[in-house]
């Protein structure tokens, strides 16, 4: 896979073939810089603006970039809201509108980032990726402007994390609609890296029915499951790695748009990350120490049946040399050593006899030296240390 595919989920559909899931550039190699090429397979745009402050707050979904002109209120904070990357028109003119640079918004349609941030002068760009637990598709990038005033995010499809924050500004709870835009982009971030938490639970879960699986009763099938799973941890891990870092640069620009009052936020969201990567460390650690566990499971199970079949073969050894023996054609005329059980009334009997008990004889020995069944527990006495005199 390509280093900045940001590819990841719980369980990627068997049906969607691989390449299908790989990132593809839709601009012609050698193409300008800042050129805009949208998939025709994507949903087209539809854009929703909150406008928000202290004691007011006002949510209108808008019909074309023309119907925000006059509708973005000098006073508090604008957020708009652009679900569907379908038409790079409308992506176009939302960047000549609000002054966003060419380069930005050519990220913005090649959704295939990591994370990041980035800084175009009086703004920042930021990029970071939405996951769900219950997802069978790649992991969704999410492109954030912020601007003086004003917060533009960019999805690809409907659906997202968000709805605290809407639910937030739409009540007035918290401290949301008395800080300006560097704030409600820290709640966004926030509402993200929560989100990744029960993502990791799940991994969890999954993790220790696999070992259930593996310690009782291992099949090929887990084999597959388990580099599934690793595979799965190890872009997980980029994503979170990657939101690492871009927390980091954001805590520590300089930028006039981010107030110092909002970076002990942000630094609480970069502890969250940090203990996200904790998780898929122990994660990728209990995935590798599954392998092990399971080429020792089979080991066992292979060296069971050997020992098994070895004991059948042992008991059947002195049997078989018994039945050979009294299967070899002797003359009793000749000589009165040759076999004169062969004469005895009880000689079959007595053959029988004493097959059956050296074969006895034998699951019994095994059985004393532990071989067969359960071993032999044996006794240790403790040995006391001599008593001290005070």
């Amino acid at each position: 896979m390509s280093e900045d595919n940001g590819e990841t989920g719980i369980t990627a559909p068997d049906d969607v073939p691989r390449h299908e899931m790989r990132p593809r550039r839709r601009t012609a190699p050698g193409a300008a810089p800042g050129t805009l090429v949208s998939d025709p397979t994507a949903p087209k745009p539809r854009l929703r603006l909150m406008t928000f402050g202290p004691d007011h707050f006002t949510e209108t979904d808008i019909v074309g970039v023309e119907a925000l002109t006059g509708r973005i209120g000098k006073a508090g904070v604008n957020w708009i809201d652009v679900v569907g990357l379908g038409d790079a028109g409308v992506i176009t003119r939302l960047g000549e509108m609000f002054g966003l640079h060419r380069l930005a918004l050519e990220d913005v349609l090649h959704v295939h980032q990591r994370p990041k941030v980035e800084e175009y002068g009086d703004g920042l760009f930021i990029v970071f990726r939405l996951l769900d637990s219950q997802a069978r598709e790649p992991s969704e990038q999410v492109s954030l402007f912020l601007c003086p005033g004003t917060v533009i995010t960019f999805q690809e499809h409907a659906g997202d994390s968000f709805d605290h924050v809407r639910a937030r500004l739409r009540h007035g709870r918290g401290l949301i609609r008395t800080r300006g835009a560097d704030y409600l982009t820290y709640a966004l971030l926030d509402s993200v890296i929560d989100h990744y938490f029960p993502v990791l639970e799940a991994y969890d879960d999954l993790l220790d029915d696999l070992t259930e699986t593996v310690l009782r009763e291992p099949k090929e099938s887990i084999v597959r499951d388990l580099h599934r799973i690793k595979r799965e941890l190890f872009n997980l891990r980029r994503i979170v790695w990657a939101s690492r870092e871009m927390l980091n640069n954001l805590m520590r620009t300089d930028a006039a748009v981010m107030a110092p009052e909002t970076r002990p936020y942000l630094r609480d969201c970069y502890d969250h990350c940090v203990q996200l990567m904790d998780m898929l460390e122990m994660q990728r650690e209990v995935t590798a120490s599954l392998f092990d566990i399971y080429l020792s499971s089979l080991s066992n199970r292979l060296n069971e049946i050997m020992k098994v079949l070895t004991m059948i073969a042992t008991i059947f050894i002195p049997l078989s040399f018994i039945a050979g023996l009294y299967g070899m054609n002797f003359d009793t005329k000749a000589s009165p050593w040759n076999m004169p059980e062969l004469h005895w009334t009880l000689g079959y009997p007595f053959a029988l006899a004493l097959m059956a008990g050296t074969a006895v004889g034998l699951v019994f020995w095994f059985r004393k030296r532990g071989w067969l069944g359960g071993r032999q527990q044996r006794r240790h006495r403790v040995r006391r240390a001599p008593r001290r005199a005070p």
